[in-house]
């Protein structure tokens, strides 16, 4: 049993946390330590996605907003 078998993970497809490896890999992120880190994956993965944009916009010089560069 791997590591993966004793989290939880986030379904993409059914928005249902699932205990262990269930779904197809393609299907699910984490792991997870709890269940209520699993449930709250969503929001998670938006606020990872906006830091990302936004480090990425700082270092090439970009507003992350507009698209335009920065005056």
């Amino acid at each position: 049993m791997s590591d993966g078998d004793e989290k939880y993970w986030y379904n993409l497809q059914t928005g249902q946390v699932e205990f262990g490896m269930i779904s197809a890999s393609a299907d699910r992120v984490g792991p997870f330590d709890t269940e209520h880190e699993a449930a709250h994956a969503p929001e998670k993965l938006k606020e990872r996605s906006r830091a990302w944009a936004e480090e990425e916009a700082a270092e090439n010089g970009w507003d992350a907003g507009t698209g335009k560069a920065a005056e």
